[in-house]
């Protein structure tokens, strides 16, 4: 015969964590109510119902309409640690949508969030830099990353943070080094980044190598990479086991030996031999950028000369797969055989 047994357990689907959600229009209202709440319980829970929530685009919309990113702001002031770091779970997952982007732009979400980069909790850390480099992938976030005059803390973290935050950190230096190199160049940059090109993370590496590609764009920046000596661990790296860390070290140099000094630094350490074994590597990307890397270094005399013998090779690349290593090698070929 059946019995019937009461149990203390709550259903599998109800979480004691969570704030109850009100009906419709009324839940979200309600919610960011809660988050003003002094009760430190009451806030926990609404924010936990709030990350379940935000994933809809839709209802993140209606959080930037009735006031949510406010409240939100200012509890990233909070003691309790739970409520900073789901806070900041909420705030990456509104920069996953277009509208939670256009709202931090509008409340300038970044400064607030920045004071979260000394946080003592990793997770919390962790975190804000996932929203940083979210929101940096936008041009107007990048942009407002530069203006917010963050670049150089984020730099200075590159000797302190965890590995797994150093690769957030060198992915959004990327996108805003596109905007803007003085204030990485000041900070004293590529000597951080240097540092990090012998990492033991390929992603680490070929990070690094990236963000020296986007610093070099300038002549100053040339200028450093020469006169911090990276072009040798550059040339090193074309021998890397990844392919990431090879076209990101071969793009580094790329623009690196465009002024003469840097074809020199490259030539003295024996860059050529090298390239001409990238020239076949399976990676398109690989391939364009040390064929454009040769073509940077060809420009002098000396490489010139040592590459005058391997023209068959580059000739064969005409045929290659992929028009822009095709464009590339043709443009190769003219300059290595160009005579006055």
């Amino acid at each position: 015969m059946a019995h019937t047994r009461i149990s203390a357990k709550l259903p599998p689907h109800i979480d004691p964590t969570k704030a109850s959600i009100a009906f419709g229009d009324r839940a979200l209202p309600k919610l960011n109510r809660e988050l003003a709440d002094p009760e430190l319980l009451t806030r926990q829970r609404a924010l936990m119902a709030l990350c379940d929530l935000l994933h809809d685009p839709e209802l993140a919309y209606t959080a930037a309409e009735v006031g949510c990113l406010e409240n939100l702001i200012f509890l990233l002031k909070d003691e309790d640690a739970t409520v900073r770091h789901k806070t900041t779970e909420i705030f990456y997952i509104l920069v996953t949508h277009t509208i939670g982007r256009f709202a931090f732009l509008e409340h300038d979400v970044i400064m607030p969030l920045s004071v979260l980069l000394n946080d003592p909790e990793d997770v919390c850390r962790k975190n804000v830099h996932m929203v940083m480099e979210m929101f940096s992938q936008i041009p107007a976030g990048a942009t407002a990353i530069v203006y917010a005059g963050l670049v150089p803390d984020l730099i200075m973290k590159l000797h302190t943070e965890l590995d797994e935050i150093q690769e957030l950190i060198l992915k959004t230096l990327h996108f805003c080094l596109l905007v803007d190199t003085k204030q990485a160049l000041d900070a004293e940059g590529i000597s951080v980044l240097k540092s990090k090109l012998t990492h033991s993370s390929a992603a680490m590496r070929s990070l690094a190598a990236e963000a020296l590609m986007n610093i070099s764009v300038p002549l100053e920046g040339k200028k450093k990479v020469c006169d911090e000596e990276v072009i040798p661990i550059l040339v090193e790296l074309l021998s890397d086991s990844e392919s990431e860390v090879r076209a990101a070290a071969a793009g580094a140099l790329m623009f690196a030996t465009i002024t003469t000094q840097g074809k020199y630094e490259a030539l003295k350490a024996d860059i050529i031999p090298s390239l001409l074994i990238l020239v076949n590597d399976p990676v398109n990307k690989v391939r364009l950028n040390a064929i454009k890397s040769i073509a940077t270094v060809s420009e002098s005399p000396e490489g010139r000369k040592l590459l005058l013998d391997h023209v068959v090779l580059l000739q064969e690349k005409l045929h290659d797969p992929s028009e822009a290593v095709r464009k590339a090698a043709k443009i190769t070929i003219d300059i290595i055989t160009w005579k006055p």
